[in-house]
């Protein structure tokens, strides 16, 4: 009997052992370690961005379900986070990617779905350093790592061939851009953003360095005061367009006070898809391009992709 536990034992433990072995794990952007021993193959992605870079990294049939607002994977079970998470539970996931936003909006949803053994795994990165990382989480959670590092190099040499261009515009023609995110809020962007990190890799100079980032968002505040106050410096002021910011070129030069603004007055008010500067893809490429475009048309350009 005693070497018969002793073996049930030695059993027991060399198998914890191999889990332990082969067990991955990743930290999200809420800081909560996720273990697990096989990739996931059932995700509900309630993120477009998600959604987007899975696809990237090769997933197609794995994505069961995402948001009404991602058209993506036309004939996807669409579902919503405000939804009766048995509407999601039906779907039988194995991983539910989400941002932030969402857990701290609807806990009680990120509680049930664990309780039924599903994973909640909330991604966001919020900067350009983080993104690599992010890219990474998305390709260990799926065992697509390859194809995660993929990504990086790809993104890497196409950034370093975009930004060797700027070496052609002297540092005294480096164009002063006011970069919108909420017309009707007179919001810009946090100077550590995707949207200037982007405008910043385009080769632009940022007016508002010194917005005041809201909360851990990439949104910052400003004001029509402060806008107006830098008028005479702004050579281009540039607007993301989208569910975020619905807004018209009409709208930035037929408001109020800003026909004092220099890009006002010399024409160089242009708007930007929001998904190009703002989600964490590879579409960020497309954006620093465009906006180099924007900022340079005298400069040769290469690799443009025109809105």
């Amino acid at each position: 009997m005693r070497l018969s536990s002793f073996a049930s034992c030695l059993c027991l433990s060399l198998l914890l052992v191999a889990q332990l072995a082969t067990a991955a794990s990743i930290t999200d952007t809420e800081n909560r370690t996720i273990v697990f021993n096989q990739p996931f193959k059932r995700i509900i992605s309630l993120y477009s961005a998600h959604t987007t870079n899975l696809l990237q990294l090769g997933l197609k049939k794995e994505i069961i379900g995402c948001s009404p607002s991602d058209h993506q994977l036309p004939g996807c079970p669409k579902v919503r986070f405000q939804d009766d998470p048995e509407r999601l539970l039906a779907l039988s996931p194995d991983l539910v990617l989400i941002r932030p936003m969402i857990s701290r909006a609807y806990p009680n949803l990120v509680r049930i779905l664990e309780r039924h053994n599903v994973r909640v795994v909330s991604l966001q990165p919020t900067q350009a350093k983080e993104l690599y990382q992010y890219w990474r989480d998305l390709g260990i959670l799926t065992g697509h790592e390859q194809q995660a590092e993929a990504m990086v190099t790809t993104f890497t040499d196409r950034l370093k061939a975009l930004q060797s261009q700027l070496r052609l515009i002297p540092k005294n023609r480096r164009k002063h851009v006011y970069f919108e995110s909420m017309h009707s809020q007179m919001k810009t962007f946090a100077p550590t953003s995707m949207a200037i990190f982007v405008l910043e890799s385009a080769g632009g100079v940022n007016v508002a360095t010194d917005a005041d980032r809201m909360r851990q968002t990439n949104i910052a505040a400003y004001g029509k005061e402060r806008i107006l106050a830098k008028a005479n410096d702004i050579d281009l002021y540039l607007a993301q367009t989208g569910r975020m910011n619905p807004v018209r070129v009409d709208d930035i030069i037929h408001e109020p006070g800003f026909s004092v603004i220099k890009a006002v007055r010399d024409g160089q008010v242009f708007l930007v898809a929001e998904e190009m500067v703002s989600r964490p893809t590879l579409e960020l490429l497309d954006g620093i391009a465009f906006v180099k475009s924007l900022l340079y048309p005298d400069y040769a350009q290469k690799g443009i992709i025109r809105l």
